[in-house]
């Protein structure tokens, strides 16, 4: 889309430009024509001052003629820019093309030159009245030191996004003028938002066709980065072995669906992934400044159920294996307090952050995921849980499914759009309390088969002692002693059930449960019990 605001008046700078050529030789005669609207004046009386009647999209073609240059004259000024700028920051088309070529040359080892480059230009190609050879000689002729290559380039980048963000304005004046009747402001504001922050995050807001070898490219790199690190695992590691080993980690832009019935660990097991992959963040800078996660991830939580004071008390019962319910009666010793202490010092340094809000509609929350990845970074989002959020009015009216379809369509957009794990705690309906076999299925999910739809990945808790202890019969009988001797094979053992994986195989972990400190853990090998029926 940066080239879509310099699209209007491309026709009436072309036909300047050939008039330049008329200039004396020893002149850049290629130089920038489009005429500048005197400041502080409006389109008549610039019109009536000489000027021109409209303000033209931002740009410099001088400086896109000297860093082309420069590149053809020496190539490695290529690498002093290649990491920011790319063919679409060029105002000019030719020159998009010219460093669409240029690069491809350079990348796989080969020379850029105004020669070698000829042979990939039509013959019959006219640029402002001289053939394609004569144009990229005179660019090499009036190329910049090397040394300016850094500054040229970043300045380009930055009239690129100025010309989008023209663009964005532009629509929100429009929409805002056009806007149907039944189109609430809120969500043209969503949608100026939403198309800021890709502007930001990634220099562009268009999105569609993409060509397949930039997808080839992220797909050959995260497989490189699956075998660089220690556990080879292409996604973030949730610090749960089995678990890891089954999916591969937890990958960018899924939407990973945990579903289980109240008192099965959910929030336990969303908090201990979330804390895992906080305390094991490592970050670096990248060449334009921003920070980027080397190992482990940046985490945000929204809790729509507990306060965060009952979060991070339920975290540091994890931690220090002290119980939740003894730290708020103040039930500890001395040596406990310590470890409290310790462990909270700890907790202070990792990068997890905590939204507390209730009653959040799908658009607050994504508009809060978007505002902490802007300025803190985000590498998974949790959510606990789905049926706490709230859609649109319009889709309310309409009904929990519809509203419900509307926010995981929305969630797994969220995952895309911010290209992070998204991890989304649900509630099961009560048929499963109806079964024989309490294990869930994915017909379990609560309110919506959406959810298993826009789902890339379903997991289930189930923890069978849940059950067991409540049918204890009475104390003496031979179903007592049966029951203590089912409560033993099954006391401290959890099973997360993979019930669909877009991008692996189904089937069933099994973990350990500390139930008072709410841990989840690994088993140790030979631990394992036979998978369930």
């Amino acid at each position: 889309m940066v080239d879509k605001a310099a699209h209007l008046i491309r026709t009436n700078h072309a036909l300047a430009a050939i008039a330049a050529l008329t200039r004396p030789k020893d002149a850049m005669a290629l130089e920038s024509t489009a005429r500048k609207q005197p400041a502080n004046l409006s389109p008549a009386e610039a019109f009536a001052k000489g000027g021109t009647p409209y303000r033209v999209a931002p740009h410099n073609i001088e400086l896109e003629q000297a860093l082309l240059g420069a590149i053809l004259v020496n190539n490695e000024a290529f690498y002093r820019i290649s990491d920011f700028l790319e063919p679409r920051h060029f105002f000019e088309p030719i020159h998009q093309r010219l460093y669409e070529i240029a690069a491809s040359l350079i990348r796989v080892g080969k020379t850029a030159t105004p020669v070698t480059l000829k042979t990939y230009l039509p013959a019959d190609l006219d640029v402002f009245g001289m053939t394609g050879i004569q144009y990229l000689a005179r660019l090499a002729a009036e190329a910049t030191a090397v040394i300016n290559a850094a500054d040229y380039g970043r300045t380009i980048y930055d009239l690129a996004i100025r010309r989008s963000l023209i663009l964005i304005g532009e629509e929100m004046v429009n929409g805002a003028y056009d806007a149907p009747a039944d189109e609430r402001p809120q969500e043209q504001i969503e949608q100026a938002e939403r198309n800021l922050y890709e502007l930001a995050e990634t220099g562009r807001y268009d999105g569609g066709f993409q060509r397949f070898e930039h997808a080839l490219t992220a797909a050959v790199q995260m497989a490189a980065n699956a075998f660089q690190r220690e556990g080879k695992l292409s996604g973030l590691a949730s610090g749960l072995r089995d678990l890891d080993r089954q999916m591969g980690g937890l990958q960018s832009s899924d939407l990973i669906i945990l579903a289980g019935r109240p008192g099965m660990g959910k929030s336990s097991l969303a908090t201990n992934i979330g804390y895992n992959i906080a305390r094991a963040w490592e970050g670096g800078v990248r060449a334009d400044g921003q920070i980027v996660s080397i190992n482990g991830g940046i985490v945000g939580f929204f809790s729509l159920e507990m306060s965060a004071e009952q979060l991070a008390t339920r975290m540091i019962a994890e931690q220090t294996e002290i119980a939740s319910y003894k730290i708020r009666r103040g039930e500890i010793s001395a040596s406990d307090f310590d470890r409290i202490a310790e462990a909270s010092r700890e907790m202070e340094r990792i990068p997890f952050y905590i939204d507390e809000t209730g009653g959040l509609s799908i658009a607050q929350l994504a508009a809060r995921a978007r505002r902490l990845k802007r300025q803190r970074g985000l590498d998974l989002l949790i959510i606990d849980y789905i049926q706490l959020l709230q859609g649109s009015s319009r889709k309310a009216q309409e009904g929990r499914v519809q509203e419900v379809t509307e926010i995981t369509t929305n969630l797994k957009a969220l995952a895309k759009e911010l290209n992070i794990p998204i991890l989304a705690l649900s509630q099961l309906s009560r048929a499963v309390e109806a079964r024989d076999d309490k294990r869930p299925q994915l017909s379990d999910l609560r309110e919506s088969g959406s959810i298993e739809q826009d789902a890339d990945v379903v997991m289930f808790v189930f923890r069978e002692e849940y059950y067991i202890r409540n049918k204890e019969p009475r104390p003496g009988t031979e179903e007592h002693i049966k029951w203590q001797a089912d409560m033993e094979r099954v006391h401290g053992r959890a099973e997360v059930i993979i019930g669909k994986q877009r991008h692996g195989p189904t089937g069933t972990v099994q973990l350990q449960f500390k139930a008072e400190v709410t841990r989840f853990a690994d088993l140790a090998e030979g631990d394992y019990l036979p998978a369930g029926p």
